[in-house]
């Protein structure tokens, strides 16, 4: 086993919350190390095409994904420098106030030990940091805070048909929040609106890429991503405190000391990690004192809505996340029956096939039938999607299987399922959509079925180091000198994408770890 030079801090996953965290600390003076599973892609390998956005999903060990309503874990992970913020599509909204006292208002789930007060600050930086393109007057819903950088996004045919739906049902719509370039901006261009966000946009107008910015800025203030690079195990000194990792690279294991670990991989990576760090001393594994690692994995409930139209929609311009977005609904208690916010996104760029594309809208069509199909839906197809909260339960959870890799580390487990408010709030979003569509003057409209987005939790921040792994600035209860960023941290999922409240609580930690220092490294 070899052991390389000691790190001032070494950070695992490099996605969104790593690559900032890295820039940040880097940015102080700190040496860093960031270590990712995945290989090392730069800007210049990325493609617009179906078979390439492949290659930026999950590619790591296999991940058991069980229960009644199983989480859609593949598509939804990254593989590689930059992680699934490499391929995510840029939209980026604000968590609501209400969101982060759920339990409190509403008696359900889980408070967060913060408000939104506290990230506001830090929503507001980053928005001008990444680049967002928007109209925050236009978004009735949207919390406090400064405008965006950029003007909204274009929109096109599509989003103009079925915004009519949206109007006459009296549901108010705005231009997306998107952390894409709808101008240039520090330097990058706008967007050419051809429909490939998930490809990772080669042309450096996707800011939320952290290839585009945020991992260049970081290696030249001299932070160190290193690809190919699986971590094993987090150590620990005989007092307890994080002291290095063990990880594997080129088949070859080695260990490398830090004054200080941040973890920073997705909420199955992050409790595999943690679990799978166990010493005598701490069974359970590290920071486990609670027994809620892995615990309150939540996920967003993806409800497709498709339409067909007698005219041109032009459904293959813009961008890949949505023209339009509604959060006018959002209130958790507004409907009766069910529970939990929700948002529309609406009008999305769709491609034919693949993963995304629309033709496994028709699941139940094959031969003439989808030959028809598909050629009516590539000019007459209409397409918008609601993202629906899950409420956190302590069961939903990532646990480690019995199988395990090729380097004897046990893969991840995870078990899940929607309670019967989630299901209730799917029902309702169907019947909703259908009607938007009816509105907006679709000849016929259907729902294939629900799908998911996004995963949060299970390694929650909070206030009570009983009930939860770590507090607000994502340090772990547990080791004062091993932190935890990403939406793991998440105690709620609200029904926003989670990505911008991603970088604003690496931000916050950013700023903690600087301000004390002396007082958390080893």
């Amino acid at each position: 086993m070899t052991t390389i030079n000691q790190q001032d801090v070494v950070i695992v996953g490099a996605g969104f919350a790593g690559s900032l965290l890295a820039k940040r600390l880097a940015e102080q003076g700190l040496r860093v190390l960031v270590l990712d599973s995945g290989p090392e892609w730069n800007m210049g390998d990325l493609t617009s095409s179906q078979i390439w956005t492949r290659r930026l999903k999950w590619g790591g060990e296999i991940v058991e994904t069980t229960g009644k309503n199983p989480f859609g874990h593949n598509f939804n992970a990254g593989w590689g420098l930059g992680g699934a913020a490499l391929h995510h599509y840029g939209t980026w909204p604000r968590l609501q106030e209400d969101d982060f006292k759920m339990a409190s208002r509403y008696g359900r789930g889980l408070d967060w030990p913060i408000s939104y007060a506290d990230l506001r600050s830090h929503y507001d930086r980053m928005q001008k940091e990444i680049g967002l393109s928007g109209d925050a007057a236009a978004e009735v819903w949207r919390p406090d805070g400064d405008p965006y950088p950029m003007p909204a996004l274009k929109t096109f045919r599509q989003a103009d048909v079925l915004k009519r739906g949206f109007d006459a049902l009296g549901i108010q719509t705005a231009p997306v929040p998107a952390a894409i370039n709808s101008v240039e901006y520090n330097g990058r261009p706008p967007c050419i609106y051809d429909g490939w966000c998930d490809a990772g946009c080669p042309i450096y107008a996707l800011g939320g890429n952290p290839l585009t910015a945020l991992i260049p800025d970081a290696e030249g203030h001299g932070a160190v991503f290193q690809a190919n690079s699986t971590v094993l195990r987090i150590l620990t000194d005989k007092s307890g405190l994080a002291d290095g990792v063990e990880y594997i690279q080129d088949n070859a294991r080695q260990t490398v000391q830090a004054r200080l670990v941040i973890v920073a991989a997705n909420p199955v990576q992050t409790p595999r990690l943690l679990l799978n760090s166990a010493t005598d001393q701490r069974p359970q594994g590290l920071a486990n004192s609670s027994a809620t690692v892995g615990r309150y994995f939540m996920t967003h409930m993806l409800i497709n809505i498709f339409g067909m139209f007698d005219e041109d929609m032009e459904n293959h311009m813009g961008v890949s996340s949505a023209s339009l977005i509604s959060q006018d609904h959002y209130q958790k208690d507004l409907r009766s029956g069910t529970f939990g916010s929700y948002q529309w996104l609406v009008a999305p760029a769709v491609k034919p096939n693949d993963i995304a594309g629309f033709a496994i809208g028709r699941s139940d069509l094959i031969g003439d039938e989808l030959d028809a199909f598909m050629k009516r839906a590539a000019r007459g197809l209409g397409y918008m999607l609601a993202m629906g909260e899950e409420i956190p339960h302590f069961d939903n959870r990532v646990e480690l299987a019995e199988q395990k890799d090729q380097y004897g580390m046990a893969r991840a487990r995870v078990v899940h399922e929607l309670d019967k408010d989630a299901m209730a709030l799917a029902d309702y979003l169907v019947k909703q959509g259908k009607a938007i569509m009816k509105a907006a003057g679709a000849t016929e409209s259907w729902s294939p079925p629900q799908a998911t987005a996004h995963m949060m939790g299970g390694t929650v921040m909070g206030l009570d180091p009983k009930k939860s792994v770590a507090d607000s600035y994502g340090k772990t209860h547990d080791v004062r000198n091993l932190f935890i960023a990403g939406s793991g941290l998440f105690p709620t999922s609200g029904a926003s994408n989670p990505t911008f409240t991603i970088a604003a609580l690496a931000d916050r930690s950013a700023d903690y770890i600087m301000q004390n220092w002396s007082a958390l490294a080893l």
